[in-house]
């Protein structure tokens, strides 16, 4: 590895983002950077670098993925940074948009007719103690994601048609692509059936014999259980009129609740540039960028710089229509001398011209350079999603979940894509919305769940930055709102432009001295020009504000496989972190991940990683001013951050590999139906926490003894905090909680020099009082225990 320049001093080389917005953008890549230490992290973090939320421990210090054109790996490497391989370039982008279009098209045919069923199997067979299961596999003509086929069958031979039972069948992919519709395992029957009809939400049936055949014993899981809900990747104007169409089709579960604060919408000012902006050719150049947005408007706008073809000609502008032209002036000899700043002046001089654009000289240049002549030139927005994506302002949605929907109920809210290019997160929280409204008549604990939560679901919240993330640039990570000055606001400029949303928020933020929130416009984590600037951010803190029974919260990014809770910023000086959570908060965060994280590993074996579960600080990196932050500190909501796509382990080379952004859909449809799982393991543990009446029991273990002192400490059965006394006191909430004793270490000792009466109480984050003592009454059913110097008792 090449040496690093004094990772500790400020560095004077930013990192400026030279992005072309052109179909090739400029080569812009996914890239492996090594640094020593994670002073190295901060340092091309302060550089501007668009880190992604990633890190881990390699041989030689820590290995960081970076987005990067040619020049910004080049500029890094000139400083000594270590630019390794990429992990996925345009190429990839380009392969993932024509999968995309082939499904979409595909989609698009099916919904227009019927669908034909093709049966493949229907078999009967017995297994262990001559239990008899049903096996059933039929394909339909309509591949999508939303076609649900239903069996029923009878209970043999001249019996009524669906007398044996009903159940819905599972849609079954292989490396993303549709195979056809099973059972998700056998089913268990009483009699042999002797005919099956499968119908489907298309329109299709068709009835078949159900043959009898031997085959090995199968475990079945829940047999009405069904999944798998998504099959290419989807910009948000889909995902929106998914969830819309599920509260539709299932109003007395769901319904629909539009947020208050409209986005920015996906739309740009159109603009032009005239010169190059390269070399001597800077102090020519100037653009021109219209009032209007491109679509009520601006594209429809065009400027010629002319020539007169005269001598001593002044210069002028005329305007004809939507043409404006520019008559530029001339000398004795009829060269051209109209400078760029002079232009500039000239168009914001002019009455009508000046109340439809704004020219501007181009980054540093100082205007001095003659302008060449130049034809009708169209200013253009440059936006290149189809018709079918709204240019105006954006109404965000979320689905709320729940049969009482009446803030009766212990909350949860799911919600994804913060950042623009995490193209399998929405999937993710669609999934999740199909799987608790299409299982809740056919799934016992799908009932319950949505019988005993309130779940709000928001599967996007970056539309407008996500629709240019699939249609212009791939990796944009931020909404589309340009805070830039005229230094900055080139056309070149505008794939760096937007608000990080997960760096918006109020609490531990960039404004208040957070580190990892840039302050350039055109920094990828920029955090806005203050707090909750944002339409998109206030409308999270809205929900959280106007829905008081919320109560836990799932913020889901993507990628590395990682599962983080607060505290997620710190100050870079001392490494001031936010005020860590409770011991007991802590180890209730640990226990929820045992069954989150099983259920995630249950799809397909994922396991995450020990080293990337904990504390956003203790595991990634500071991220301030993030959402799961502002819901801990500000509500109380007990939140966690996905990153969804861990690294994938070849034992050819026993190396693991990291999937980056936007992997081949059939890599992102597991990372979708495994962290699916995921988001159904947190309702489980929301609804635990709803039925938690239990009183927790603790103990006191003293550790160590000497004859000058005497240590302990207190366990206690399940996640609660512990307030204790040692002055003889009653205990109350007020008196000292007990504290971890460091990161991962468990819970603090407590060294008595003097012969000690302990007395504490313990409660749960279920509000459970151990013995149901009061601590603001006057009772003494707590607990009390003398610790003696020199005693191990």
């Amino acid at each position: 590895m090449s040496a690093l320049p004094a990772l500790g001093a400020p560095t004077s080389q930013p990192v400026t983002p030279d992005r072309d917005s052109s179909t090739a953008q400029n080569g812009v890549a996914l890239m492996r950077i090594v640094v020593p230490d994670k002073s190295g992290v901060d340092k091309l973090d302060a550089m501007g670098v668009d880190l992604a939320e990633y890190s881990k421990p390699v041989d030689n210090g820590i290995e960081v993925h970076a987005v990067l054109s040619p020049d910004e790996t080049e500029n890094l490497r000139d400083q000594g940074f270590d630019v390794q391989s990429p992990i996925s370039d345009q190429g990839d982008y380009n392969a993932n948009m024509r999968a995309r279009s082939q499904a979409v098209a595909i989609e698009a045919a099916d919904a227009a007719e019927a669908d034909t069923l093709t049966p493949l199997r229907a078999e009967w067979f017995t297994s262990l103690n001559d239990q008899r299961f049903l096996s059933v596999e039929v394909k339909s003509s309509a591949t999508d994601a939303q076609t649900v086929l239903t069996a029923s069958w009878d209970s043999g031979k001249g019996t009524e048609p669906g007398s044996g039972g009903t159940a819905t069948m599972s849609r079954f992919t292989d490396a993303g692509e549709y195979m056809y519709h099973r059972f998700s395992a056998p089913l268990a029957i009483t009699e042999a059936p002797a005919t099956v009809t499968v119908t489907s939400s298309r329109g299709g049936t068709i009835t078949v014999p159900v043959t009898k055949w031997l085959g090995d014993p199968v475990k079945a899981p829940s047999p009405n259980y069904v999944s798998d809900f998504v099959d290419h990747y989807m910009d948000p104007t889909e995902v929106t009129d998914r969830v819309v169409g599920l509260a539709k089709e299932f109003p007395d579960i769901s319904e629909i609740i539009n947020l208050p604060y409209k986005t920015n919408g996906y739309r740009r000012q159109a603009q032009a540039q005239f010169g190059t902006g390269s070399g001597t050719a800077l102090a020519s150049t100037f653009y021109v960028t219209s009032k209007a947005y491109g679509s009520e408007g601006g594209n429809d706008l065009s400027i010629t710089l002319k020539d007169p073809g005269a001598n001593n000609a002044p210069l002028s502008v005329a305007v004809n229509g939507k043409e404006f032209v520019v008559n530029l002036a001339t000398d004795a000899s009829g060269a051209i001398t109209s400078t760029a700043g002079q232009v500039v002046n000239a168009i914001n001089a002019n009455a009508v011209v000046s109340t439809l654009v704004t020219a501007s000289l181009y980054r540093t240049s100082n205007g001095t350079g003659v302008v060449a002549a130049a034809p009708a030139t169209p200013l253009t927005d440059g936006l290149k999603a189809p018709a079918s994506v709204s240019r105006e302002p954006f109404q965000m949605k979320a689905i709320r979940i729940g049969k009482h929907r009446d803030g009766s109920k212990t909350g949860v809210f799911l919600y994804c894509q913060e950042h623009a290019r995490e193209w399998v997160t929405p999937i993710t929280c669609v999934e999740t919305a199909e799987r608790l409204l299409r299982n809740y008549a056919r799934d016992a604990n799908t009932k319950k769940l949505v019988n005993d939560l309130d779940i709000f679901i928001i599967p996007t919240m970056n539309p407008d930055g996500a629709h240019y993330s699939m249609y212009d640039y791939n990796m944009q990570r931020k909404n589309m709102v340009n805070y830039c000055a005229a230094d900055n606001s080139d056309p070149a400029r505008r794939n760096s432009w937007g608000v990080d949303l997960n760096r918006n928020f109020s609490v531990g933020s960039g404004f208040d001295g957070y580190t990892g929130g840039s302050t350039s416009c055109t920094g990828e984590t920029y955090s806005g020009p203050s707090e909750l600037s944002e339409p998109e951010t206030r409308n999270e803190v809205w929900l959280a504000n106007n829905f008081k029974n919320i109560k836990f919260a799932m913020n889901t990014h993507s990628y590395g496989g990682y599962f983080m809770w607060p505290p997620g910023a710190y100050k870079s000086a001392g490494r001031e972190v936010l005020p860590r959570t409770d011991m007991g908060t802590e180890n209730y965060f640990w226990n929820a991940s045992t069954h989150i994280l099983s259920a995630v590993q249950d799809w397909r074996g994922t396991g995450i990683q020990p080293g990337r579960t904990g504390p956003v600080v203790d595991v990634l990196y500071s991220a301030a001013g993030n959402s799961a932050d502002e819901f801990w500190y500000n509500n109380g909501i007990i939140g966690w951050d996905f990153e969804v796509g861990t690294d994938l382990y070849d034992p050819a080379t026993k190396k693991y590999n990291a999937v980056g952004f936007q992997p081949p859909f059939s890599e992102g449809h597991e990372e979708a139906m495994e962290f699916s799982n995921g988001q159904i393991g947190i309702l489980d543990v929301a609804r635990a926490y709803d039925k938690d009446h239990q009183q927790p029991t603790s103990k006191l273990a003293v550790t160590n003894a000497s004859a000058t002192s005497t240590t302990f400490t207190f366990t206690v059965d399940e996640p609660a905090n512990i307030y204790y006394t040692l002055d003889g006191s009653r205990p109350t909430m007020n008196s000292p909680k007990l504290a971890a004793a460091g990161m991962r270490e468990g819970a603090e000792k407590i060294t008595v020099h003097k012969n000690t009466v302990v007395q504490w109480f313990s409660m749960d984050l279920a509000g459970n009082y151990e013995r149901n003592y009061k601590p603001d009454g006057n009772g003494k059913n707590y607990n009390k225990q003398n610790v003696t110097v020199g005693r191990m008792n």
